[in-house]
């Protein structure tokens, strides 16, 4: 069930997040430039500073800026700020007065009473302020974490056209039925959610390669996930002696030794990603059913033909 490998967490630099990932990703090795997900103690990052605007009266500058924890570093890209007012509207909806992708902003406000909302991937922070004086300073705390994912089958890496992912919170042991926070999360992307255990469902093909996984992310770092399949992809051919060119207008069905159905599909030579074990093929064409048993082991792929007779 669990067969994923979790890179060493490095830190995660800045891109502008989309639905919680990173696009496009970088190459493996690199950073996003910037700092995003924390820098280490030993260098710290400093918050951009932006040059302090002119504040008329009846109004109040004010200085927006997050960190990923209280002994954190600082969030320098990737951030959303919008600002509401403080009541809502007629039909319960509050207002939006100003949006900014800053990574420390600063705005100049008229007095009174506002609702601040930071959204970083996922994870996401709102909090009230007051706008009195001349200069409100506000920091948001963000404990969230980079999570990039991609599939091998052995030491091959899988394409990233050929599997995806579901990150679902918490843990797959957890009872319940819960929906994906992501849904089909493309290779090497990045995914941004706030820190805790999650679990990734991999996806290689459309058949029964399924693999779930637990990890964990920690604020700050990106954390790579390997996942492993054991699998393989069969080309089925149906024809009239071995090597022979594969006969059109075949309905196959895959099944289980059990009888169980994997994948159905037509044509002359369809393709099918199989997890590792025994099956059977059935070839139904011109009226008549041809069927022959195999085994797909990890890493092989390779031709399966049914002979028609």
């Amino acid at each position: 069930m669990t067969m994923a490998q979790a890179g060493g967490s490095g830190s995660l630099f800045s891109a502008t997040p989309s639905l919680g990932a990173f696009s496009p990703p970088p190459a493996r090795g690199e950073g996003f430039g910037g700092g995003v997900l924390g820098a280490p103690p030993q260098a710290p990052v400093a918050i951009p500073q932006t040059t302090a605007p002119m504040v008329p009266a009846g109004q109040v500058a004010l200085s927006l800026a997050a960190r990923f924890g209280t002994q954190a570093g600082p969030i320098t890209g990737g951030l959303t700020w919008r600002v509401y007012a403080a009541k809502a509207e007629q039909g319960g909806n509050y207002r939006l007065i100003r949006e900014d992708k800053s990574a420390a902003p600063t705005m100049v406000l008229p007095a009174g009473n506002y609702i601040i909302h930071v959204g970083f991937g996922l994870a996401n922070a709102v909090k009230p302020v007051t706008l009195r004086g001349a200069t409100v300073k506000e920091e948001f705390e963000l404990p969230a974490g980079g999570l990039r994912i991609e599939g091998r089958v052995g030491d091959a890496r899988i394409p990233s056209a050929q599997i995806s992912f579901d990150v679902f919170k918490g843990s797959q042991f957890e009872p319940g039925d819960r929906r994906p926070i992501a849904e089909h999360v493309a290779s090497g992307a990045v995914v941004v959610v706030p820190e805790g255990t999650y679990y990734i469902v991999s996806n290689y093909g459309d058949a029964n390669s399924v693999v779930r996984s637990d990890i964990r992310v920690q604020a700050g770092k990106l954390t790579d996930v390997i996942v492993n399949h054991r699998a393989a992809i069969i080309t089925l051919k149906l024809v009239n002696e071995k090597g022979g060119e594969a006969l059109a207008n075949t309905a196959w069905s895959v099944l289980t030794p059990g009888g169980d159905v994997i994948k159905e599909s037509i044509g002359a030579f369809p393709r099918v990603v199989l997890a590792e074990g025994e099956y059977r093929a059935i070839a139904r064409n011109d009226g008549t059913v041809f069927e022959r048993e195999f085994t797909v082991v990890p890493g092989v792929d390779g031709d399966v033909e049914v002979l028609a007779r």
